[in-house]
């Protein structure tokens, strides 16, 4: 059966293939991040609009990767291309201080209260990277904690404990490690017991209140009140990655809805509206400690930007995408409702075999396996059969003219309608 999806996908991406060969030249792995290859590779896109990628070779998918998630109302939505071009024609990059970024700023931080500083960068990575950076400064302590499973970029301040088995380093080069302690997630007992036992040297906590990377998961409300507890009293940093979160379930970020009160939150993703983009948003005298004005080197936390670093075409598409989900409040209500739908057929469709994760308009399924009936963190899910999860991926991109990227959780734009959901749901019952 996998072999008559290699072979039918083979067939129609020949131009992929050529183009891909060439690729391997000159690339590492033929891709610039590694989870977009997988085997035997990966189509070459062209085009994108809506809810679709077009390949080389004019194939058309329904894509539920959407720019990993970043896309909430679609690949090239008109108002936002508008935005960009009427931009672009004024100049792309300044290099200076510009009317666009104090716009989007003034946008963020009404719809999220602990942005009373911001200060943009050009990637996740960067955010969670400075953001640490800054909870040490604050602190004067080194330990930063984060969650087994975590996903925090390629900072090597954060790089540990991501993929299962956690105990293994993720990779060599890395120094240091003995700074970054692991703690599992949505269990508050074991996590405390870690917490206490690094206590004094702990400048702060790093959670997503989604666990994207590690499988999809909500956390509960009580786990994630209880660490910022703990964090609080010990005069740790509480800091939520809300890269993945903010602006995805609704207007402004998840933890407001948890009653939270986290020290900083970084974005990303949807506020760059499809370009790139790093936020980190946090309490005035937190955020402060980045100002290099008049201070020695030992009172600052040195946090840069970059080169790129709030350019006028990203904060044109992030102001032009918030403006739009912030006049549009049923995009919300029709998006989650339609995760609502995945979520609940799929898990008819596949009668027991999967457990589906997600909420909203995020979903991902978990084929069971070694005694797995629930997910509550990313071990569950490292658990279930994830070679099954991307034959099931695969045969989609190869039959049925579906993407999701082998093995990653899928997420819905304002471009999908209930009748896509449906035919995804077909495809699943013809695995």
């Amino acid at each position: 059966m996998v072999l008559d999806y290699i072979k039918e996908y083979k067939k129609k991406t020949r131009r992929s293939s050529s183009l891909f060969a060439r690729s391997l030249k000159i690339h590492v792995n033929g891709v610039s991040h590694n989870i977009r290859y997988y085997s035997p590779y990966p189509f070459v896109v062209k085009s994108a609009t809506g809810k679709s990628l077009v390949d080389a070779d004019n194939n058309k998918y329904t894509d539920y990767w959407m720019g990993h998630w970043s896309l909430i109302l679609g690949h090239a939505p008109t108002k936002i291309k508008e935005s960009l071009r009427k931009q672009i024609e004024k100049g792309w990059m300044y290099g200076t201080v510009n009317e666009q970024t104090i716009a989007l700023s003034e946008l963020i931080s009404k719809a999220v209260p602990v942005a009373e500083k911001i200060r943009y960068v050009t990637s996740g990575t960067e955010s969670t990277m400075y953001s640490v950076r800054l909870a040490r400064s604050i602190t004067g302590k080194k330990i930063i904690a984060k969650i087994d499973g975590g996903w925090h970029g390629y900072t090597s301040d954060l790089l540990k404990s991501v993929n299962w088995p956690f105990t293994e380093s993720e990779s060599s080069g890395i120094v240091n490690e003995e700074k970054i302690v692991s703690i599992p997630y949505n269990n508050l007992e074991e996590s405390l017991a870690i917490l206490k036992k690094h206590s004094k040297d702990l400048a702060g906590v790093i959670i997503e209140p989604v666990l994207g990377g590690g499988g999809c998961i909500p956390a509960e409300a009580d786990y994630l009140k209880g660490v910022q507890e703990f964090c609080k009293k010990n005069n740790s940093l509480f800091i939520l990655d809300e890269i993945v979160t903010g602006f995805r379930f609704r207007y402004g970020c998840l933890y407001s809805t948890m009653k939270l009160d986290p020290d900083i939150v970084t974005l990303g993703k949807i506020v760059g509206g499809g370009m790139s983009i790093g936020v980190m948003c946090g309490k005035k005298e937190i955020m402060e400690f980045a100002d290099t004005t008049g201070k020695k080197k030992s009172e600052r936390s040195y946090v840069g930007g970059g080169t790129f670093s709030a350019n006028p075409a990203s904060m044109t598409a992030g102001f032009a995408t918030l403006s739009v989900l912030k006049n549009g409040k049923p995009i919300y209500a029709r998006i989650n409702d339609l995760g609502n739908y995945a979520r609940s057929e799929l898990a008819k469709v596949f009668d027991g075999e999967v457990i589906v994760t997600g909420g909203g308009s995020l979903f991902m399924t978990h084929f069971a396996k070694n005694g797995i009936s629930q997910i509550r963190n990313s071990a569950d899910a490292a658990q279930c059969d994830t070679a099954k999860l991307q034959r099931y991926h695969f045969k989609m991109i190869s039959k049925d003219g579906i993407f999701f990227l082998p093995g990653k959780l899928g997420a819905i734009s304002n471009a999908h309608s209930k009748e896509d959901i449906k035919k995804m749901i077909l495809a699943s019952e013809k695995l």
